[in-house]
């Protein structure tokens, strides 16, 4: 008997929404960064237990938008909120429930969507702040459940996919049970390189690039040949992704290269580009090429 449900996954920038979406995969479906609004689209993961299948909808951080495309983020968020079975509402184990939490828990009580509080980093704070916490959460929404996690080193996940179980519904399984995810790998591919922007370059630099693969070919012996191009706002962040001698965007590539070797299971020849967009986040045709629109 084939069970399904569709969850999905939201809260403040930065609180380990992919890092929780990627465990429960067990495969690297969506990028991390120590960096806020790391991701941009929501970010579909196909997970499967025995006979049952959940969709995690992976959102943006929720967060007060300065651009059109950070408008166009909390609207991805705003409306996977409704129309699932479940929405977990991930935070951080903070006794105090900020103007992201509030916007999302009056956005919950709107659609009328069952709620699971999911409290993450568990590993970072004592046992006595989480009942804290638990008990601020627990007096401002009736939630189903209020699950203490650390998606980093796994505790709780047992116990989360178990909760989540009771809101699975017969019938059949909505992707098939070899796929991880609805991303086409040249998204994925393109992502693992915005990664490493966000790893190695500071302040808001990688916020305002975007990346693109302009090819994308197997040969007959499995290897890809990958080229893909950069796009920053500004002639002078262009200068400091190239780095001296181009000695950043090769550390930027190289670390890359293996993650995507790593996804695709083959090698792969990286070549990367970068040109320079002016203002891009701000320009709906810009957007509109990059895959930020709305359905």
């Amino acid at each position: 008997m084939t069970k399904s449900a569709m969850i999905t996954v939201c809260g403040r920038p930065n609180v380990g929404k992919s890092t929780l979406t990627n465990a429960l995969v067990g495969e690297k479906i969506a990028i991390v960064s120590d960096k806020p609004q790391t991701t941009r689209n929501r970010i579909t993961a196909i997970v499967n237990r025995g006979e049952t299948q959940f969709v995690l909808m992976d959102t943006p951080g929720f967060h007060k938008p300065r651009t059109r495309l950070g408008d166009y983020m909390v609207n991805v968020v705003k409306e996977s909120v409704a129309d699932v079975d479940c929405v977990l509402l991930l935070v951080d184990p903070v006794a105090a429930i900020g103007p992201q939490e509030e916007a999302l828990i009056q956005r919950i009580e709107q659609t009328g969507a069952p709620a699971i509080l999911v409290i993450n980093k568990i590993d970072t704070v004592d046992k006595l702040r989480l009942l804290e916490v638990m008990a601020l959460y627990n007096a401002r929404h009736a939630f189903d459940a209020i699950l203490p996690i650390s998606a980093k080193t796994g505790e709780g996940l047992e116990e989360l996919t178990a909760e989540l179980d009771k809101y699975a519904e017969e019938g059949p399984h909505f992707f098939p049970d070899d796929m991880i995810t609805d991303q086409p790998e040249r998204q994925i591919c393109a992502e693992l390189v915005r990664e490493k922007l966000l790893k190695c370059l500071d302040k808001e630099i990688p916020h305002g690039t975007a990346v693109e693969v302009t090819r994308f070919t197997e040969r007959d012996n499995g290897i890809i040949d990958l080229e893909v191009t950069i796009y920053c706002e500004k002639e002078s962040h262009k200068g400091i992704i190239i780095g001296k001698k181009g000695a950043m965007l090769k550390k930027i590539g190289e670390l890359a290269r293996e993650d995507i070797e790593e996804f695709m299971g083959t090698k792969v020849y990286l070549q990367t580009w970068v040109k320079v967009k002016e203002n891009w986040r701000d320009s709906m045709a810009q957007l509109r090429n990059f895959g930020f629109t709305q359905e």
